[in-house]
């Protein structure tokens, strides 16, 4: 008996310290750092085209959020049955399954390892406590489990559980599992794949379905069994979902449909947005899904073109880019960094800056029609020296891209045939600096102040040039192009739109005139193989110095495609390669899968009202009150001038 009152004594002395331990733990712990006072996890922000299609999800931890009503029953009673079946019934800790887990680890003389966590403790053990399996470590998430308990209600707990646990293959949150394995909202979740997904979270990696589908299947049937056993489920639906065999996708993460306009819309948005890749947000653009595949398609056919041609092509350093825009709206419908992202990251399209040759010249006839030149008026296409202008003291002897002449012809013909003399004579006639303040005004940027602007010899993004390019489409205004229509935070709310601005730069009728003249380049000038039958097309070609950059800009009545081509270490490319032979075919490529996809687009360009039609030259002709027919009585003598 003497010897029952020591043990019993002792036993008491162990209890009344581990009490007054325990309550030392308890009155130290403090809840605000903890995380069940406000639960915000990292989600997946997700892009979006103008149509609402996936274009790609970015995060951190793959992520989203179901809120508890998001939860079918079946979900919940599948997990309790599996981890927790007390779970609605304790308060955080399972006393009786402590001890029958201290009883297996003193029968098994400590080879047994029993957890006996409730899914209370679980969620404090993953995201607050270190994994270190300690006495002191484990009394702790004893009794934060039961103060978070005393906090949220058991709804609460599950939410926060389902959407925090990792469910293998990257995906975090049982809604983020349901999407990524069954392509599924949960409540169109099969009982079968309810318990493939409450049986993950014990070995995600074992049980993941992609890798190991057998292993998580036999788990599966273990839940089933579990819920079967508990009288939870019917002989029915026991044996129906023991026999499922479910589909599983095993998709990427990212969904990324389009990288290279993630990349840009990732750029554009991270100076403002810190948590772009935590916040859950819902970025909608203006690109369109179908139109960037079709961009994709030609430029990558375009490219294979070329190298068709030229057997000694750099396959390493050959690339090109194209972006597609809505000139009336300013949006951006597809954004093509490159023929193959994955073999290159970099992002032609809104990076490189090339050399835009004569695909410039049209700016050069804008400012002269503006200055009230007709598209009938003549220009001299002849041979000018410029002494000293090649630099080195050298003399610049700029040619034609045919080395001939033509004397007189039209503003018309000229670019039709994109005379560089007619053009660099045009630029002198209306004065150098005249015509350099009036690109200025446009919004060009690092123009050499000297003739060689008038073709194209400066620097500019293919992404930044369609925006000038909109001038033609829509009739005299530069609309700024954008890729990003607004952005959604994750509870819905838009805190953000974008509305493109415009600059006027020319009048309607006076930008008409120009955009028939490039009209002329499609049907009989450089162009000549961007024609597509049944739609007007205006545009106009570029080729720059030994064929380094080839370029075709192309606009309908809606839209516009900027087209570029060229070795990204600005070699040469085989001389015989040019904006007319290598990137307007590829403008006809795109169109035709265009109107294919969209029948109805507008076909033909509106005339504006002041402009007029007359006969000259025996050819029916536009004219405005600016920029009327020029007298017809004009000679003039060919001669080398020299400067």
């Amino acid at each position: 008996m003497k010897f029952l009152k020591y043990i019993f004594s002792f036993f008491s002395l162990i209890c009344i310290l581990i009490f007054i331990y325990i309550t030392y733990l308890f009155s130290s712990l403090d809840t605000k750092d903890y995380i069940f006072k406000e639960y915000n996890p990292p989600l997946t922000t997700q892009i979006f085209d103008k149509n609402l299609k996936l274009i790609a999800n970015i995060f951190e931890q793959h992520r989203f959020y179901a809120k508890y009503e998001e939860f079918p029953p079946r979900l919940i009673e599948a997990l309790v049955a599996i981890e927790d079946t007390s779970f609605f019934e304790h308060n955080g800790v399972n006393i009786d399954a402590i001890f029958r887990a201290l009883i297996k680890i003193i029968k098994s003389g400590g080879k047994t390892m029993e957890g006996a966590s409730t899914l209370t403790q679980q969620f404090i053990k993953n995201t607050e406590l270190t994994p270190e399996r300690t006495i002191s470590r484990k009394i702790r998430e004893a009794l934060l489990a039961y103060k978070m308990e005393t906090i949220l209600s058991k709804e609460e707990i599950l939410e926060r559980y389902l959407n925090f646990i990792f469910f293998g293959h990257g995906y975090y949150g049982v809604k983020t599992a349901a999407l990524g394995y069954f392509h599924k909202n949960l409540n169109e979740l099969s009982l079968k794949e309810i318990a493939i997904l409450v049986g993950l979270p014990k070995a995600p990696s074992s049980y993941d379905p992609t890798k190991h589908l057998d292993l998580s299947i036999s788990r599966a049937n273990n839940v089933i069994q579990r819920l079967y056993t508990l009288g939870w489920i019917s002989k029915n639906e026991y044996e129906e979902a023991l026999n499922e065999i479910p589909k599983v996708y095993d998709d990427t993460l990212t969904q990324n449909a389009a990288p290279y306009v993630v990349d840009e819309v990732i750029k554009q948005l991270n100076p403002s947005i810190r948590d772009l890749k935590t916040g859950g947000y819902k970025i909608i653009l203006n690109i369109d899904l179908d139109v960037q595949e079709m961009a994709q398609k030609s430029l990558k056919w375009g490219y294979d073109e070329i190298v068709k041609r030229d057997k000694n092509a750099n396959l390493d350093t050959l690339n090109g880019a194209m972006v597609v825009a809505n000139h009336q709206n300013g949006e951006v419908l597809a954004l093509v960094g490159g023929v193959d992202y994955e073999k290159s990251n970099y992002n032609r399209a809104t990076q490189s800056m090339r050399q835009p040759g004569s695909s410039f010249k049209p700016f050069v006839y804008q400012v002269a029609i503006n200055l009230g030149y007709s598209p009938m008026s003549e220009v001299a296409d002849i041979s000018r020296i410029f002494e000293g202008g090649a630099g080195n003291n050298e003399d610049w002897k700029p040619k034609n891209y045919s080395k001939d002449f033509s004397g007189l012809i039209t503003l018309k013909k000229a670019l039709s045939a994109s005379r560089n003399l007619a053009t660099i004579n045009l630029a002198l006639n209306i004065g150098l600096d005249v015509v350099y303040s009036k690109l200025t005004q446009m919004g060009f940027k690092n123009l050499p102040p000297n003739l060689s602007i008038v073709l194209g010899s400066f620097g500019i993004s293919p992404l930044e040039y369609s925006k000038f390019y909109t001038m033609f489409g829509n009739y005299g205004k530069i609309k700024d192009l954008q890729i990003i229509k607004s952005i959604q935070d994750k509870n819905g709310n838009i805190i953000a739109e974008f509305e493109p601005k415009e600059q006027k730069i020319s009048d309607e009728a006076q930008a008409f005139l120009v955009l028939d003249m490039m009209k002329n380049v499609v049907e009989q000038g450089t162009g000549r193989n961007a024609r597509v039958e049944g739609i007007e097309i205006a545009g106009k070609t570029g080729t720059t110095n030994k064929s380094i950059d080839a370029w075709f800009c192309g606009v309908t009545p809606e839209i516009e495609a900027i087209i570029w081509y060229g070795n990204d270490n600005n070699y040469p490319m085989k001389k015989t390669e040019g904006g007319a032979r290598t990137a307007a075919p590829v403008f006809k490529e795109f169109m035709i899968q265009y109107l294919e996809k969209f029948p109805n687009t507008t076909r033909k360009f509106s005339i504006p009202n002041d402009v007029k039609k007359g006969i000259y030259q025996k050819n029916i002709e536009y004219y405005t009150p600016k920029s009327p027919f020029p007298s017809q009585n004009t000679k003039f003598n060919e001669s080398e001038i020299i400067f």
